[in-house]
């Protein structure tokens, strides 16, 4: 079952974060249990709002991949990145069309 975690954020920093994105993406190139989608968005109605979403093949795909020091070093880093809290979602994919 694919798994997706949404992970919403307010930062002023987007070109930042966009620049971390890119680093971490090049870090775990060609390695298995990466990410199958990710995704930034910006939230239209809540201006420096941003909601990004990852999508793995499974959830232990996801924890692989949780575990790896590039990703921690990235969570780390957003979080230097980000004004206030961090709201996470941990999704099972029950429906795709």
């Amino acid at each position: 079952m694919k798994f997706v975690q949404l992970i919403e954020f307010q930062t002023s920093r987007v070109d930042e974060l966009t620049a971390l994105l890119d680093e971490w993406s090049a870090s775990v190139e060609g390695l298995s249990d990466v990410p199958s989608r990710v995704m930034l968005c910006a939230d239209r109605d809540r201006p420096g709002t941003y909601v990004h979403i990852v999508e793995f093949a499974s959830y232990d795909a996801a924890m692989t991949n949780s575990a790896r020091p590039a990703t921690a070093e990235f969570a780390e880093r957003l979080g230097k990145l980000t004004d206030g809290e961090t709201l996470f979602r941990n999704l099972d994919l029950s429906r795709e069309m």
